[in-house]
């Protein structure tokens, strides 16, 4: 289809990008060469993530660098996810820079030195070519609802829109898909190009580590091994999740979701018990994985460029394709620490 143990939190800042990094990226044009040939070693990791403060102050560009597209789509083929491929350094970035360094045996410093992009180089290209399908283009729906008593009027919850739906399938914003594609109509037989992001990581996971202040999953294997880092968002002062180690009772994929504002949270107007149909567009996207904690569980997003930039109501929430992903290397009885 496509292409013809550790301290972490030091490290990281705010939920920012590097102002030294998007001065590249506002002169770097963003093609499908310039994506597949970019210089990693290039990108100025050693300059610290602007504030929130600095940021509203003086907003970067919002031109994607090449080179982070690259770095993200190696992050992501590695097992370390940096969440959504935008083009954009942030936390997310830097968060699974380390965490790669940490699958290769590396020192977990988060800098870009060689033997970590030695690692992480395939020698393939990060970008190709997709053909969207006349069955991409059948399987959208119509605009979502805000309100979830009009979204349980609805049977399913899927994508609104091809740009939303080749977003999803190749872990990219949307934003970087047209910027990536300008013109595009995304239309049946049309030829748009995509994020190479690899196979889905494999493997048993013995223990899971949901990290409060990393605001990262991470899976081990049995003999300790981190088989796969995530970005997550987990929790809110609102709405903190549970402390302590719980463990996985089952996986449901394409979950209905059933709002209960004497329970959860309260949405809207809406006072009654509703049962949201399912959908990646659905509250808990994607994938449920539940936890022996009553109404907790890991799960997805319809709003996957979120991911560790907003609160969640005391679940841990993940992209849809990570916690996709995750859920095939889980099994009932697996443990999951809440830490940080």
């Amino acid at each position: 289809m496509l292409l013809r143990m550790i301290t972490f939190a030091s490290v990281f800042a705010a939920n920012v990008m590097t102002a030294s990094a998007q001065d590249v990226a506002a002169t770097a044009a963003l093609t499908q060469e310039a994506i597949n040939s970019a210089r990693i070693e290039q990108i100025p990791f050693d300059q610290p993530l602007r504030t929130v403060e600095e940021a509203a102050a003086d907003p970067a560009p919002k031109t994607p660098d090449p080179a982070i597209v690259r770095l993200q789509i190696l992050l992501d083929q590695s097992g370390a996810s940096p969440g959504v491929i935008d083009g954009f350094d942030g936390d997310n970035v830097r968060k699974a820079v380390i965490a790669a360094e940490i699958m290769h045996g590396l020192p977990a410093d988060g800098t870009l030195d060689p033997d970590l992009l030695a690692a992480l180089e395939t020698g393939e290209p990060v970008i190709g070519a997709y053909t969207i399908t006349a069955e991409d283009v059948s399987a959208i729906v119509a605009p979502i609802p805000n309100d979830y008593a009009e979204k349980a009027l609805r049977d399913f919850l899927g994508f609104t829109s091809v740009r939303e739906e080749l977003g999803e399938r190749f872990h990219m914003d949307v934003d970087l898909l047209d910027a990536l594609n300008p013109g595009a109509t995304y239309t049946a037989g049309e030829d748009v190009l995509v994020a190479a992001y690899g196979p889905d990581r494999t493997g048993e996971v013995a223990r899971i580590e949901a990290d409060k202040t990393l605001r990262q999953v991470r899976a081990y294997g049995a003999d300790g091994s981190l088989i796969a880092a995530y970005p997550a968002t987990i929790g809110s002062e609102d709405n903190p999740s549970p402390s302590g180690v719980h463990v996985v009772e089952g996986v449901a994929p394409m979950p209905n979701y059933t709002y209960n504002p004497k329970i959860n949270f309260q949405q809207g107007d809406n006072t009654s018990v509703l049962t949201i149909p399912p959908g990646p567009n659905g509250p808990v996207g994607s994938m449920w994985i539940d936890l022996s904690e009553p109404t907790f569980g890991i799960h997805g997003t319809p709003e996957p460029a979120l991911i560790d930039k907003t609160g969640s109501h005391g679940c841990v929430r993940l992209t849809n394709w990570d916690a996709e992903e995750l859920s095939k290397m889980v099994k009932p009885g697996i443990e999951v620490a809440f830490i940080g």
